[in-house]
């Protein structure tokens, strides 16, 4: 899992183009200036990419914070 979080924490530097985030598995919208809607899509399409993986709307809807986020990706690459 450590691994999957260093790749988010780099997808989120990179988005955000800020390379001091630190991710926690309580990380929310609210604690990463700039962390709108637009940037929310950047992020999903980036950790895709990373992850080569493809996320569902529905699967999306139920992400509250960096660690929901960290478990789906597991599921998901673990489930190709």
């Amino acid at each position: 899992m450590n691994d999957i979080y260093q790749k988010l924490q780099d997808v989120f530097r990179d988005v955000f183009d800020d390379p001091d985030i630190v991710l926690t598995p309580e990380t929310t919208a609210s604690d990463i200036q700039g962390w709108d809607s637009q940037a929310h899509i950047s992020l999903i399409v980036a950790a895709e990419e990373k992850f080569g993986i493809r996320f569902r709307t529905a699967e999306l809807e139920s992400l509250h914070n960096v660690s929901d986020f960290a478990d789906l990706i597991r599921k998901k690459s673990t489930a190709g």
